[in-house]
């Protein structure tokens, strides 16, 4: 099977979920800049949302640039990833609404480490499928940043079950500088 409808479909997903993040944004109370400033915690989960989405778009369009053949079993992978993936928008707005107490953001940290573990699935159904494309091989073998982002994101959880619960959006938004993003751009410098 090719991928170029599939890629489609992808982009296509992601461009949905990009728009109901930007619409459930919630409006000011007010015209003031307190009452901008009370929506503070919204437009940070925003940005971390926004920055997800286009990361896993990114990752997924290097790496299927690269991928010469799917079976059933990676569309299905990929198809429980974006459904997953779809509830990003409620997930951050659940967050944001609650930002202090510890379960929403229990739930965020779930959500990472949930999405992880599918691009990890994704990654063993890709080379199974495609074993003679050496460069995919070599590609999804270099994933450390994947597995360092889930122990990561525990040690935010047992901060902030024990201590402060944002601690957790602050893990989950180091695992996306920290873990997904700098090792990318020190890859592509060497």
């Amino acid at each position: 099977m090719e991928t170029d409808r599939f890629e489609a479909l992808i982009d296509a997903i992601l461009a949905i979920i990009i728009t109901i993040l930007v619409l459930e944004l919630p409006f000011a109370s007010t015209g003031t800049w307190d009452a901008l400033y009370e929506l503070r915690y919204d437009f940070l989960l925003y940005a971390m949302s926004f920055i997800v989405c286009f990361d896993f778009w990114n990752y997924n369009n290097n790496l299927f640039s690269i991928v010469n053949k799917i079976d059933s079993k990676v569309v299905w992978s990929m198809g429980i990833t974006l459904f997953v993936f779809s509830f990003l928008p409620y997930i951050t707005l659940f967050v944001g609404e609650h930002f202090f107490l510890f379960f929403p953001q229990f739930v965020y940290g779930l959500y990472f480490i949930t999405i992880v573990i599918l691009l990890i699935i994704n990654s063993k159904l890709l080379k199974k499928t495609d074993p003679a494309n050496i460069a995919l091989y070599i590609i999804l073998n270099k994933q450390y940043s994947l597995y360092g982002t889930i122990p990561l994101i525990l040690i935010g959880i047992f901060i902030g079950y024990f201590i402060y619960p944002p601690a957790i959006t602050v893990c989950c938004f180091i695992s996306l500088f920290g873990v997904w993003i700098i090792p990318k751009i020190q890859y592509h410098l060497k």
